[in-house]
């Protein structure tokens, strides 16, 4: 008598594997919606004591800018296209000229940019003035 084996043959499932992969999708693009590598995050700058760093010798070149684009050194009014010169003028006699930067917030980045260039332009090291917190 002879028996015979039935030979089976190994089978994987894979019926799972279609909802591991779905959700696998599913991950990854609720993922990708969180991450935006186009955006950037900005400290904005605040301030909590106030320093004087004044001397006799090397007094800083404050520059106010409103939100109207009114230009002021040293509380004396003056056009965007004199501002170049007058900081020039000031930054002339002093050795090592500090610009300080009251700008208003709500000025347009360009506005301030432009100011920044100038300012490295004519090798006069700004800093941008803020507001204490209360």
């Amino acid at each position: 008598m002879a028996l015979r084996k039935k030979h089976r043959e190994a089978e994987v499932s894979t019926d799972s594997l279609n909802d591991i992969m779905f959700f696998l999708l599913l991950f990854f693009l609720i993922l990708s919606t969180m991450v935006s590598p186009n955006s950037i995050k900005i400290n904005l700058a605040k301030s909590t004591t106030k320093n004087t760093i004044e001397s006799k010798d090397n007094k800083p070149i404050h520059l106010a800018v409103t939100k109207d684009k009114k230009f002021y050194i040293n509380n004396k009014e003056i056009t965007e296209a004199n501002l170049e010169t007058e900081i020039s003028n000031y930054s002339s006699k002093q050795i090592e000229p500090i610009l300080f930067m009251h700008l208003d917030r709500d000025l347009p980045i360009q506005v301030i940019a432009d100011v920044m260039t100038l300012s490295m332009k004519l090798k006069v090291k700004p800093v941008l003035a803020t507001a204490p917190n209360k």
